[in-house]
């Protein structure tokens, strides 16, 4: 079983692009509408698609912590900083995770990149 992941808007586009050319399901904010909302909002709406949450932006992980803090269930957040990670880093060890992991272990998790 693939894992299905959800681009925060500000991900670089050859990392989206990368991805999709290995087969990858991933869908973006920007695609999906969401441009500039909060969050929040990108917590709720990764939830209800059931996709993991690829950012490089910080505020993702303080949205994390209250979520575990708070119990709110969430399919797991992906996070790289930002000039830290390349983008084929970036792009190998998210088809690893999309193509060999499984939901439950990324359930209400952190992950960084590199792994």
């Amino acid at each position: 079983m693939s894992l299905s992941l959800y681009m925060d808007e500000n991900v670089p586009i050859a990392i989206t692009r990368g991805l999709r050319s290995r087969d990858v399901d991933v869908l973006t904010v920007q695609e999906d509408g969401l441009t500039s909302f909060p969050d929040n909002v990108i917590f709720d709406r990764a939830t209800k698609l059931g996709r993991l949450v690829f950012s490089q932006d910080r505020d993702f992980l303080v949205e994390a912590r209250h979520r575990q803090a708070e119990g709110i269930d969430f399919p797991g957040v992906i996070y790289a900083r930002q000039f830290r990670v390349s983008v084929g880093d970036s792009v190998r060890d998210l088809e690893m995770i999309a193509k060999l992991g499984n939901p439950q272990e990324f359930a209400n998790q952190v992950v960084y990149l590199p792994l």
